[in-house]
Parts: C-alpha cells; structure tokens; sequence
C-alpha cells in the first residue's frame, strides 16, 4: 500500500466516467487529482502496471476531454501534468545496460528495480507494451524522448529475428537476450502481439505492420489448432518453442486476440468498408475468418460454465496428432455450433477456475460488432455482463468481486475488485448499450 494512496481505480476509470456522461463522480475525481494525488512516494510499482492503468489513464482523460463537451473543466491541465510528471519517473526504468525496462520503479526515488523473480528478467509483454502510451506522450508534448526509450525496446526484440515472429515470454535487461524458448499468448506474451497492430494504427510505422503480419502468420501456423469434438479453433502454447509439441492451454488473455485482428485487417474501418479497398486480399479474408473462430472459442468459455462467466486459464479436449507441429487437417475440420460438443472440449481445473474481471473478451466482442455489424457479439456481450451481475455484484450493490470459481452456483467470491473492470469491462460494454450507461 502506497503512503498516500496513488487512486489505481480512480485513474483508470476517468475515461469510463467522461464515456458514461457521470458528471459528478469526473469532478470529484479530478478535484482528487488537483488536491491529493502525488507520485512523490517511495513506492515500489511495476513499470508495465503503472504505464498501461496510470499513464494511460491519464492520456485517455486528456483525449477525451478535448473530444466530449460534457467532459471540459477549467480543470482538465491536470491529467497531461500528472502524466508529464508519472513518465519521468517512469523512465528510470529502461536504464538498464540494453534499454529493455526493468519490471519495477521506484517512484519517489527513480529508481529501477529488476524483477525478482525469473532471475531478473522482464516478461516480454511487459517490456513492449508501455510503446502507446510513451510515444502519444511524445505526440503531445514534442519531447521525444518518451517515443526514443519505447522505441529502442522495439528493435532491439525485433532484431532478433526470432522464426515466425514469435517471441519468447522472458526478456533480460542486462543484455537484451531472452532467457526462454517458451512463447504463450497467454501471460508474459499476450500483449507484445496487441500492441504491434496498435502501434501500427497509432504511427503509422510500416514496420509494425510488417511485425504484425509476420507474428500472425506465425501464430496461425505454429499455435493455432483445433478441439476434438467441436473442431474450435484455440491458441495453443509452445512450452519447447517453435517445433516442440503444443500444450492445450489458454489463458483468457489470449482473447486479445480476435478484435486485434480484426481491426488491423480492416485498419479499424467496417467490413464492410474495408472489402471495397483495392488493397484487400484473400489474406485478408483469411484474417477475418481466423478472428471469428477465436471470437466463437473465447465467447465459449463463458457459455459452457454454470455461472455464464470464463474461468481465469481453459484446457481443451485435443488430440496428440493436433498438438504435434505441423499442419494436419486441423484447418479443414468444420467447426461445430453445438453447446453439447463444446462442453466436451472445454476443461477448467480447479487452481485455474477463478474469474478476475478481465476485459479480453469484451473488449474483442466490441471490436467484432463495431467491425463486423453483426448484432451476436452484442449480445454475447450483454449476456457476460448480465452474469457479472448476477454473480458478482456486491450485497451494497456498490462494486462487483472477484470470483474463486465460476464452475458452482451460487458463486464463491473474492473481496477485491479490478481497477479494469471499470476502465475497459464496462467502459466496452457502455460503449455499445445505451440501456446499460
């Protein structure tokens, strides 16, 4: 616990607030910023944490506030100031002898703090996904040095050339080496992958796009396969690197997955749009299809369990030919839509049966419909959300809890909740559901 509080929930919510026009709570809010938020703090925090929740909160307000009437203070100077004043402190983290960012900083001090576990190193998702934030800081104020710092971490993990634009999940910053041959979209690896097709959209870089194009083949070919009774497609891990056998893992991370690619194939635009481009391929419409069979398998974690809502990490029902390398005829089976199939496939295991509030899946179904149009990703959409009321909305009805397992009705629950249920759970589904905001 911080020494005066550093308001995780309260910062990464601003832009939750202005989207859902709440006036009263956004004053109250940046009246706090104003009046009691300091980051001269002798607090540890993890670099990647802080920049994606604190700095990004911060931007997202700064935007926002310049783009919603219903949003504007004579107050707003205050989020691009704290921003301003959070980076550099943040940027004692990428002083390492490779510039890849240590897993910590201390904020009052400026100090970066190797991690302490995985011998000092840095995961991978962690070090490449503080690039948005640093670099539309740049944007903003013209010091490029917060784009200069982000960037060197970029080339110096692109440099390694590694097969199929997979990554391994552990980087370290003494030299820059990674220090694995394991590669996951799941923990440790998830957003390193998000972020190059958003990188991409933000600067427009050719190299990201071609970074983006590059891991995604690699992930269709050496990571994607197929369930046994209903022939979904999943996202394996690869504990041996490319060429070991696959592990029937999937963390609820990896559905990052199927709006990100979606909205690089389409650069954000409709479908519909983006199919009258003279520049669309069959790649493409590969792309897409790719996305909605991911977007079918991760709507599937919430539909086979009791309580509606996705268990933190699922393992499916694969046969060894389909996790061994190599292609098969695991594209050529044809996907089943029977629940009765999909519950065979799915396995939850009791140390991976918890629900921490995690927002892949609905930011995915968002980005799917507003892409797509088709009105079945709002729907699962509302229907998750109608879950987490259910079961996890507190007696006082004034938050919602983590849960321990999503397998037993009634729910067994936590008492905390994540400051992104706020931020990106609700805000996407806000974003869709006037009914709902």
């Amino acid at each position: 616990m911080s020494p005066k509080g550093l308001g995780w929930i309260i910062v990464d919510s601003l832009d939750t607030m202005m989207l859902m026009n709440l006036t009263q709570p956004l004053a109250d809010a940046r009246r706090w910023l104003h009046r009691s938020l300091t980051w001269d703090q002798d607090q540890d925090v993890n670099t990647f944490e802080t920049t994606i929740r604190m700095l990004g909160g911060l931007l997202s307000a700064h935007y926002l506030s310049t783009q919603l009437p219903h949003a504007v203070s004579k107050r707003d100077s205050v989020y691009l100031s704290k921003a301003i004043d959070l980076a550099d402190r943040l940027l004692v983290a990428f002083d390492s002898n490779s510039g890849i960012p240590y897993a910590s900083v201390n904020i009052g001090k400026r100090e970066g703090i190797a991690s302490h576990a995985d011998g000092g190193a840095s995961s991978t998702a962690e070090a490449a996904t503080v690039q948005l934030e640093m670099k539309y800081l740049s944007h903003l104020t013209g010091n490029d040095v917060y784009w200069k710092k982000a960037e060197r971490v970029m080339k110096m993990l692109d440099d390694q050339k590694m097969e199929g634009g997979l990554l391994p999940i552990f980087v370290h910053p003494s030299h820059g080496q990674f220090t694995t041959r394991e590669i996951r979209l799941g923990s440790r690896g998830d957003s390193y992958y998000e972020y190059l097709a958003k990188q991409y959209l933000q600067t427009g870089e050719p190299i990201y796009r071609d970074m983006w194009d590059d891991a995604l083949g690699g992930i269709a070919k050496h990571l994607v396969t197929t369930t046994r009774n209903a022939a979904l497609k999943f996202v394996a891990e690869l504990p041996a690197g490319v060429g070991g056998p696959l592990s029937p893992k999937m963390d609820h991370l990896v559905c990052f997955l199927p709006g990100t690619i979606a909205m690089a194939a389409t650069e954000g635009r409709p479908l519909v749009d983006a199919r009258r481009d003279p520049g669309w391929t069959p790649q493409h419409e590969d792309d897409i299809e790719l996305a909605i069979e991911i977007m079918n398998t991760c709507w599937g974690m919430y539909a086979v369990t009791d309580t509606g809502l996705a268990p933190e990490i699922t393992w499916f029902n694969a046969t060894e030919a389909d996790l061994q390398p190599g292609p098969g005829d695991k594209w050529l089976r044809k996907e089943s839509s029977a629940l009765s199939k999909w519950k065979k496939d799915f396995i939850v295991k009791p140390l991976d049966a918890h629900n921490l509030q995690r927002p892949e899946t609905v930011e995915s179904l968002f980005m799917m419909y507003r892409i797509t149009g088709n009105a079945m990703y709002r729907e699962w959409g509302w229907k998750i959300f109608q879950s987490f009321q259910k079961h996890t909305l507190v007696p006082d009805g004034e938050g919602y809890t983590s849960m321990n397992d999503v397998r037993t009705v009634p729910a067994a629950t936590r008492d905390n909740m994540e400051s992104f249920w706020l931020a990106h759970g609700n805000g996407h589904l806000c974003e869709d559901r006037e009914d709902f905001c």
